[in-house]
């Protein structure tokens, strides 16, 4: 590229031709031609705004927990928000910049004595990257908590956008349909007994720990949920447990996860899961959508 933006931006730290597998979970991933890590909501707008002039284009991550990054990498800027990180509380409510890590903001919300973050208590994400996904887990969503979020539009607006403006679906928010970019959130919870939230966040994250393979690097739960049927149950009883290409191996303990065994490749993951699709389909006639995201070039 003739513009090097590791120069052009020095308050905060750019890399260039950074292998996006440093960073993500699967620890897979080529590199970004640049990979910047804004400090606070003006970086990130000045970013955006001089990519745009430049015509480059702009990708946007939180912890890329449930995310396969293709082996070519990405092209243009890449953006991790991992930097902007504040939480703090104020009354009933939880304020959490976009990068923030989604298990410290519930451990926040418990030492304040507040509750409805619990479900949370071990989901690897971001704050961001939540509010983009509708995240949840044992029963609960962000859609439940979530007051309203702080965006950036496409036009470098940044608005506060309530609740009822987000649409919330399953695993989806207006987010992804407006191409914003979250830049922090606001939780309205309750107020609730410390010691008690605290056994409800231990017995979810041992739930967790019982069920999945956290012992692996993981993109998390692969698939999206068939309506009437539940992705892991539908890969066991098609005999997929086990299956591997590469070093990327469909998890013997959690059917709904695919695992970093030995060295995967990000082309490892993608090759498994289009036979866990396609043999799925061909036993049931079940489509397994994707959950993760799935970004990047091919190499």
């Amino acid at each position: 590229m003739t513009v090097d933006l590791t120069t052009k931006f020095t308050d905060f730290k750019i890399l260039k031709d950074e292998p996006l597998a440093h960073y993500s979970w699967t620890k897979t991933g080529g590199p970004a031609d640049f990979l910047a890590f804004p400090e606070s909501d003006q970086q990130v707008e000045a970013l955006v705004q001089y990519a745009d002039q430049i015509d480059m284009p702009i990708t946007v991550l939180g912890n890329a927990s449930n995310l396969i990054v293709r082996d070519g990498g990405i092209r243009g800027l890449t953006i991790i928000l991992t930097a902007m990180n504040h939480i703090h509380v104020d009354g009933e409510r939880v304020i959490a910049e976009a990068g923030a890590a989604y298990i410290e903001t519930t451990k926040v919300a418990q030492q304040a004595g507040l509750t409805g973050l619990e479900f949370a208590a071990g989901i690897p994400g971001s704050i961001g990257g939540g509010v983009f996904m509708n995240a949840g887990a044992y029963g609960g969503e962000t859609k439940f908590v979530l007051e309203s979020a702080t965006v950036l539009t496409q036009e470098l607006a940044v608005e506060v956008w309530p609740h009822e403006q987000l649409n919330f679906g399953y695993r989806h928010s207006a987010i992804q349909d407006q191409h914003a970019i979250v830049l922090g959130a606001t939780f309205k919870l309750r107020l609730g007994h410390k010691d008690l939230i605290q056994h409800e966040m231990n017995h979810l994250n041992y739930l967790r720990k019982s069920k999945q393979p956290l012992e692996y690097p993981s993109c998390g739960s692969v698939f999206k949920r068939p309506k009437g049927h539940f992705a892991g149950k539908l890969i066991h009883e098609a005999g997929l447990q086990g299956y591997r290409a590469g070093g990327a191996e469909v998890s013997k303990k959690h059917a709904g996860f695919i695992v970093n065994v030995d060295h995967a490749t990000a082309t490892d993951y993608l090759h498994v899961i289009h036979h866990v699709q396609e043999t799925v389909f061909a036993q049931t006639g079940i489509h397994l959508e994707t959950e993760v995201r799935i970004i990047g070039v091919e190499p």
